[in-house]
């Protein structure tokens, strides 16, 4: 079944025996009856599962080429969960450049309980092999990362983490399975914040994750089952209504991404634009051949390089909504330093390219000369 057959058709058989409703039908309860002591038909309390969360579990396991799809009340919460795996005294290997709230999990929470991080810039995923000892357990990586557009090379990252013995998990939350299936890389977990393109309409906070290996799974099912950090029937119903137009957002993304790319690379009042499809981005190369296009984020910096620069920018923005978050319909516009990364300390964030003067977009699926039109104008105000 190809990807635009999958997010309409995958996973989706038999969803609705009873009534045979074309989309699985929102089970608002929290128990199921059961015919007799411990007969019941696969769902016993909503905590452990509930049919429509079934149906986006299967969802996400068919457009990530996955065998078992396990979904959380958040991002965080499904990254939550991978950490759970490990005991005091583990360490993990994480890229230098990543999300905000991912750096916060780890260094404000997880540090706490003895697992200790090794933040390493991955462009060159052999720098992975200078941190692994004995007590090294997971590696953890974002490609394109948040927000510098940085390509890690999943491949290469596989064969270390299997010469080790080590996890091997994949932040997929940029790319999507439209453009990127890290499992099918050899990763041993894909992570989504389905809050963004799985979702894609900005109404919905949820996270999943996908692996191949039964045993993996079940100790994540029993860890999201054990810690409740679920998602609530109408969650679901959401995310998987987002997935089945993924694909064609998700052309639109990448189209109006590589304009806004490019038109932003020849303004004057622009100094350097992160978009992986450019043929001098680093490690382009790897971006072509592990991804199918190139998505929808853009970062850049203002030529002024100053944080007054990039706010006057961002506040006089007329289509771009300034807002956290990313991969809705609507295109947003965010600085990464005093918004989704300022959890992380200023010498780290400068040292990972997150500068002040740094500006994220996540270009949205509008006609693409009114957002090219509202780039210009606004940045011709600086």
């Amino acid at each position: 079944m190809k990807f635009n057959t999958k997010v309409i058709h995958g996973g989706q058989e038999n969803i609705d025996p009873a009534y045979n409703a074309v989309m699985p039908p929102i089970y608002q309860t929290t128990t199921f009856k059961q015919a007799s002591h411990g007969a019941h038909q696969d769902f016993e309390y909503a905590r452990s599962g509930n049919p429509t969360r079934a149906a986006l579990e299967k969802a996400c396991e068919s457009i990530e080429n996955g065998n078992y799809g396990i979904s959380f009340s958040s991002g965080l919460a499904a990254i939550d969960a991978i950490l759970k795996l490990l005991e005091p005294g583990d360490e993990v290997i994480s890229t230098g450049d990543l999300y905000g709230g991912s750096y916060r999990l780890f260094d404000k929470i997880f540090k706490n309980f003895g697992i200790k991080f090794h933040f390493v810039e991955m462009k060159n995923v052999a720098a992975i092999n200078d941190y692994i000892n004995e007590k090294t357990k997971l590696v953890w990586i974002e490609t394109p990362t948040n927000p510098m557009m940085n390509i890690i090379d999943i491949v290469a990252a596989a064969k270390i983490t299997q010469n080790h013995n080590l996890l091997l998990a994949v932040d997929n939350t940029f790319a999507t399975p439209y453009l990127q299936n890290p499992l099918d890389l050899g990763a041993d977990i894909v992570m989504h914040s389905a809050t963004k393109y799985l979702g894609g309409h900005s109404d919905v906070v949820q996270g999943c994750l996908v692996v191949n290996d039964k045993s993996l799974a079940n100790k994540l099912y029993f860890i999201q089952n054990a810690s409740g950090a679920v998602p609530g029937p109408q969650d679901c119903f959401l995310v998987l209504r987002g997935i089945k137009t993924l694909h064609v957002r998700m052309q639109r993304h990448c189209e109006n991404g590589r304009a806004v790319a490019q038109f932003l690379k020849t303004h004057p009042k622009v100094d350097h634009v992160f978009w992986p499809g450019f043929t001098e981005h680093p490690n382009h190369l790897i971006a072509k051949s592990q991804m199918r296009d190139y998505g929808g984020m853009v970062s850049f910096t203002t030529k002024l390089g100053t944080i007054e620069s990039a706010i006057q920018v961002i506040e006089n923005l007329k289509v771009f909504t300034l807002a956290e978050s990313l991969g809705g319909v609507e295109s947003l516009a965010g600085h990464p330093a005093t918004m989704t990364h300022a959890s992380i300390p200023k010498e780290d964030r400068e040292k990972a390219g997150i500068v002040d003067a740094l500006i994220r977009l996540s270009v949205g699926i509008e006609d693409v000369d009114d957002l090219l039109e509202d780039l210009d104008q606004a940045l011709l105000i600086i």
